[in-house]
């Protein structure tokens, strides 16, 4: 019998992209991650919430960035090389989220997961979709969609959009050069 097989009858693998923010480490679906990317241009939005870093033009498309040290109530950092952001395409829209490293990519036996304790490192449990136990360390399985709520990531893709047609209108103004 295949390990494939035998994965299939006993269950499930995750395959999860993990990062770090403060010293805790968390693991996404990489399904929901369209891309990862150096952290770079990054345009701040007057009254923004205090979580939203800015937005970034990402090849023509202008996605809000949100600093998820901010949004989990830890203390802010300031980028290093090691800064990411984790471009994540959800059912609102695409959001880019900024993280202090992107470990790796990994696959994890759905066995090797608890529920969620009630609160983890101050992150609210709504936010958890389980605890991943790995050989020396634990992994913190976020549902990113959970992360914000709906009438935030509304506000967001809305000030995005408001962004852009301001940015469009401040073409139509600039006078003509003779």
């Amino acid at each position: 019998m295949s390990s494939e097989t035998t994965n299939s009858t006993t269950g499930s693998l995750l395959q999860l992209v993990t990062f770090k923010v403060a010293e805790e480490e968390y693991g996404v679906d990489i399904l929901s991650v369209q891309e990862i990317i150096r952290h770079t241009g990054i345009t701040k939005v007057p009254s923004a919430p205090a979580f939203v870093e800015g937005i970034l033009n990402l090849r023509g498309r202008v996605i809000p960035i949100i600093d998820i040290r901010k949004r989990f109530g830890l203390a802010a950092r300031e980028p290093d090389p090691q800064t990411r952001i984790v471009v994540f395409a959800l059912e609102s829209g695409v959001i880019g989220c900024l993280v202090d490293s992107v470990s790796e990519v990994l696959r994890l036996p759905s066995s090797m997961v608890d529920p969620p304790p009630a609160v983890v490192a101050g992150v609210d449990s709504k936010y958890i979709l389980g605890v991943g136990r790995l050989d020396d360390r634990l992994l913190i399985l976020l549902d990113f969609g959970q992360v914000l709520t709906g009438e935030e990531l509304d506000a967001l893709h809305g000030q995005g959009t408001h962004i852009r047609q301001s940015e469009n209108h401040a073409h139509d103004m600039v006078p003509a050069h003779h």
